[in-house]
């Protein structure tokens, strides 16, 4: 029971020296608890992040059923014989009745206790205000508000959910951050509401699956807001390998990954690459560069389908896929910073495709949206380390990378390559330069590198190969480069092909 009650307050404050200091704890007694807890349940519970301690989904499943069981047992703690004699006759049955649930512990205290003189030192704010609602009673009026409530209530629960303040906030659930991000992409909430959402979430930080909730927002929003069509949607896989790339305009890594994704492409997996963004510093943007490398670019999800079944690649922008997400993202400019919905593009994946291939700088980033792919479906991914924005190996330093293989999840680093870093031409663009290291015009040991050790990580995500076979997957898209057609067809070829009637 101590063991429960210590859990319930570590999620509760994200913290063991908070928690420890919630229980009256030393906080290396706490620490012992939290590790007799992991061994226990054999799972982390409460993972280090930038943002504090952050849940594991296991946890998160928990916490609900944790904080009934903490408050029963607090109210039988706080229940003295005149509060249980006050109590109506047969009310005080169980910890799990009604009528036990509506005596709170705050009750019974001040029924044990002469009330504080108004505005007299140490009195509350509870005590000051006459008409203030208790915990349970807001409890209560939450509990009112259920899947049938007005879309602009169910969102205000939500973010009563989020935001309450220390010792009753709690992360969303999946299916409440589902519904939470459908009511804002359907345009049924206040504006004020959607950036409370985003900005309290954010602020907080998001957890695993909260993003998967997102992502299924968006997924059955841009498949008409039923729920049959987005699992028909992935039981027919359209795409073998998801690829999202939502580039910063402050990015000045050249997105060499679209031609590592060409060469999946030409082992025979289909590849769906989808985004937005330019590289202000280079000069790159996504569509342009896919127009130019011949990669047949979508006006539309079915159009997507389409060209993956032709070319076996296709670039999707997110305007395209989901406008209203797309005007999410462009919130950037009246918040001065990134939102939940900056972070959650990169579980989303609209080709149904089993593997996915991901970017994320930090290593908690690497955990969470690890964690965040396999609740939407993805049974083999790969993290990589290099940058935010998209999944690219940096081949002249080591890349850490965090896996899901059929399910199950790894982790290993790739080595570094000793490879020459070449300067751009003056008679290039960055663009120009881009292709013409494709077409062979251009040789840059570096850029090369970076291109091939990332298909080969694709293969290996692809394959569900084991961290020894990397070698011979580097061995076959070295193959594949070498092979590679160095004449590229007319930008918007592919894209005309699409439109035949």
């Amino acid at each position: 029971m101590k063991l429960l009650i210590a859990l319930d307050a570590l999620l509760r404050e994200g913290s063991v020296s908070a928690a420890a200091a919630s229980m009256g704890m030393q906080v290396s007694a706490m620490s012992r608890m939290l590790a007799q807890l992991r061994e226990f349940y054999g799972d982390p519970l409460l993972e280090r992040t930038g943002q504090g301690m952050r849940p594991t989904p296991f946890a998160e499943a928990l916490r609900l059923e944790v904080r009934g069981l903490a408050n029963d047992a607090e109210m039988l703690l706080a229940r003295t014989p005149e509060s249980a004699a006050a109590l109506p006759w047969g009310s005080h049955h169980g910890p799990g009745s009604n009528s036990a649930r509506a005596f709170s512990p705050h009750q019974a205290q001040h029924q044990t206790q002469p009330q504080a003189t108004p505005l007299a030192p140490g009195s509350s704010a509870a005590d000051r205000l006459a008409g203030e609602p208790s915990p349970q009673v807001i409890a209560e009026r939450m509990a009112l508000i259920d899947h049938a409530s007005a879309p602009s209530l169910r969102l205000a629960k939500y973010i009563a959910s989020i935001a309450a303040g220390p010792g009753r906030t709690r992360p969303l659930t999946q299916e409440e951050a589902r519904d939470a991000l459908g009511i804002v992409l359907r345009a049924e909430a206040d504006p004020f509401q959607t950036g409370a959402l985003l900005a309290t979430m954010q602020f907080r930080g998001m957890t695993a699956v909260e993003l998967a909730g997102f992502a299924q927002a968006v997924q059955q929003h841009a498949a008409g807001g039923s729920t049959a069509q987005t699992a028909q949607a992935a039981e027919t896989a359209m795409a073998d390998l998801n690829w999202p790339a939502y580039l910063s305009p402050r990015l000045r890594t050249v997105p060499w990954f679209l031609h590592a994704a060409r060469l999946v492409a030409m082992a025979g997996h289909r590849v769906l690459v989808h985004g937005f963004g330019s590289n202000v510093a280079s000069g790159i943007l996504l569509q342009q560069a896919a127009e130019a490398g011949a990669i047949p670019v979508a006006d539309s999800l079915e159009d997507a389908r389409q060209a993956l079944a032709q070319e076996g690649i296709a670039y999707l922008p997110v305007t395209a896929y989901c406008p209203q997400l797309a005007g999410l993202l462009a919130l950037y400019p009246a918040f001065e910073m990134r939102t939940p919905v900056n972070t959650a593009v990169h579980v989303l994946n609209p080709g149904g495709a089993s593997a996915v291939m991901l970017g994320a700088a930090q290593t908690s980033d690497r955990e969470l949206f690890r964690t965040a792919a396999a609740l939407t479906g993805c049974l083999d991914a790969a993290v990589t380390g290099a940058n935010r924005d998209f999944a690219q190996v940096t081949p002249d330093r080591p890349t850490p990378v965090f896996r899901l293989i059929n399910g199950g999840e790894a982790r290993f680093t790739l080595p570094s390559t000793q490879a020459s870093r070449m300067p751009v031409p003056a008679a290039f663009t960055q663009l120009e330069y881009w292709l013409a290291v494709w077409t062979g015009a251009a040789r840059d040991e570096l850029a090369e590198a970076a291109i091939v050790k990332t298909a080969a990580l694709a293969l290996m995500t692809l394959r569900q190969a084991p961290e020894e076979d990397f070698s011979a997957c580097l061995e076959d898209a070295a193959a594949l480069w070498r092979n590679r057609p160095r004449q590229l067809r007319p930008a918007g070829a592919d894209a005309a092909s699409l439109r035949k009637p």
